[in-house]
């Protein structure tokens, strides 16, 4: 498998900021060529691609730029525009920094020296725009509201909890939809002191604003359902897969390529196997790193699929036959999930579908 450095004319590492970002330009064989420092503006990216047009030594030109999601991604947008190509870049370790210092000319030629050691079939290529980075939108605008959501709550039933009988009932439960809606059109009492009164109108502005926020909920799960099914019919037709697992499901997977094979897909899911044997004892355990949104996705359909899947119910039982614990039960459902999620979305997935 040839390297990177083998089928380029030259290579650019960019250390990106929030105000600026530093390029360099070199030989395959890691020699510089030239170092500049562009605006993280239209400007600059302008720039920064005359700049790469005049000092390169052919036409064969690779881009690798940290943090394309973060401050790099306007510069990585043009530069994809441009014709060229861009990868992403993995910060310097500790180690590969040791005896050079800091610096962003340090780190921009880090990053050449980083994609001159990639194998060319392996390039991690940056996660993609248009609708998959809708669907992260969506995403984080989810887990804001149920964050915000789980401490209104916690409030709410706190007040009532210091309230009658009734109010005591209502913090013992489940608030509904009806609950909340009794709670905002609820009086106060006439000759309410102050303490109560002001308990009253705490009970109020959370309830509405609890109620706004499931409202809120509910369009966010039907954006999320809209854009998933577009991106990849018939994904969330299988057993225990929602809008909200799928959609998280696509953002890391981005599109077909970034994960070179199933496997990868599944170390970036941090269902891999890893091997924990000692002994006379033959054994994996689950994986701890990988991207852990998609890893609870994972989890949250194979937990469903154990609860209501009789397929999965059944192999359940046939595992626990042979002696296997519900935590290595899960983690070979896990793995699984993982191939068939991968399968799935590249077969139905396209580079046009989320561009």
């Amino acid at each position: 498998m040839p390297m990177l450095a083998e089928l380029v004319d030259a290579v650019v590492g960019a250390d990106t900021h929030r105000d600026t970002h530093e390029l360099e330009i070199a030989h395959p064989t890691g020699a510089p060529i030239a170092v500049v420092s562009v605006r993280n503006d239209t400007r600059g990216f302008a720039a920064a691609v005359a700049w790469i047009g005049e000092h390169a030594p052919g036409a064969r030109v690779v881009v690798a730029i940290e943090g394309t999601r973060s401050y790099g991604a306007g510069l990585a947008r043009a530069l994809t525009e441009a014709g060229l190509t861009v990868i992403e870049c993995e910060q310097p370790h500790r180690s590969s920094r040791r005896g050079r210092g800091k610096s962003d000319t340090i780190d921009a030629h880090l990053a050449v020296r980083w994609a001159l050691e990639l194998d060319a079939a392996k390039l991690p290529t940056p996660r993609a725009d248009g609708d998959r980075e809708a669907l992260r939108t969506l995403l984080c605008a989810r887990e804001e509201l149920t964050t915000t959501g789980t401490g209104q709550t916690n409030r709410l039933k706190a007040l009532l909890r210091d309230g009658d009988d009734t109010d005591r009932a209502l913090a013992c439960g489940k608030l509904t939809d009806t609950d909340l809606n009794t709670l905002a059109r609820r009086r106060q009492p006439r000759e309410a002191s102050r303490a109560q009164a002001v308990r009253h109108g705490e009970i109020r502005r959370l309830a509405l604003a609890l109620r706004e926020q499931r409202r809120e909920l509910k369009a966010n799960r039907t954006q999320l359902a809209a854009i998933v099914d577009d991106l990849a019919p018939g994904l969330t037709d299988h057993k225990g897969i929602g809008p909200i697992c799928a959609a998280q499901v696509i953002v890391s997977f981005s599109h077909p390529g970034r994960c070179r094979n199933e496997a990868a897909f599944a170390a970036l899911a941090g269902t891999s196997p890893l091997e924990a044997s000692s002994g006379r004892t033959t054994r994996h355990r689950l994986n701890r790193g990988g991207d852990r949104a998609l890893n609870k996705a994972i989890h949250t359909i194979a937990s469903s699929r154990m609860r209501d899947c009789p397929i999965t119910r059944a192999y359940v039982t046939r595992r626990t036959a042979e002696g296997k614990s519900t935590r290595e039960i899960r983690r070979c459902l896990k793995r699984y999930i993982a191939r068939q999620l991968h399968r799935s979305l590249s077969a139905t997935m396209t580079p046009a579908a989320v561009s």
